[in-house]
């Protein structure tokens, strides 16, 4: 396989878990990172610039939700919107730091556009979670090997 189509579904991958899909993203890294055959910091930085840009995608959304809520492809629903709001209300812009959370992150960027939450602050907190959670595994994964 390429390293083009290697990097491009790794992006893939990590972009569609923040956004519009239930992907796993973490799956894909993993049995690179196992491979030997890439780059450690090339792999951390495809899946967290993926992953980010679709955390953008959602704070995009969060700012026209009005327009979007009720669409069956939007990513998340009623309840996990009301939860995420009723959060980032009591703690504010720090919740973005559990965006990378299952289930409840990406409601969380969601939330931090309807709110919005100015977009550099958003980013560099969103940046911050989603890079860590990469580095994070791959310090797992590697470190069993």
């Amino acid at each position: 396989m390429s390293d083009i189509a290697v990097y491009g579904g790794l992006f893939a991958a990590a972009f569609l878990a923040a956004t519009v899909l239930p992907a796993q993203s973490e799956a894909l890294l993993s049995g690179l990172l196992l491979s030997g055959a890439y780059p450690v910091t090339l792999l951390l930085a495809v899946a967290s610039f993926g992953n980010i840009l679709g955390s953008i995608v959602n704070w995009l959304l969060g700012r026209g939700i009005q327009h979007f809520k009720d669409k069956a492809w939007f990513p998340a629903g009623q309840a996990s919107l009301d939860r995420a709001s009723r959060w980032y209300g009591r703690y504010g812009r720090w919740t973005l730091l559990l965006s990378w959370v299952p289930v409840i992150g990406d409601p969380l960027t969601v939330v931090a556009g309807v709110l919005r939450e100015p977009f550099w602050s958003f980013l560099l907190l969103v940046a911050i979670a989603k890079i860590g959670r990469y580095a994070a595994l791959s310090a797992v994964v590697l470190g069993l090997t």
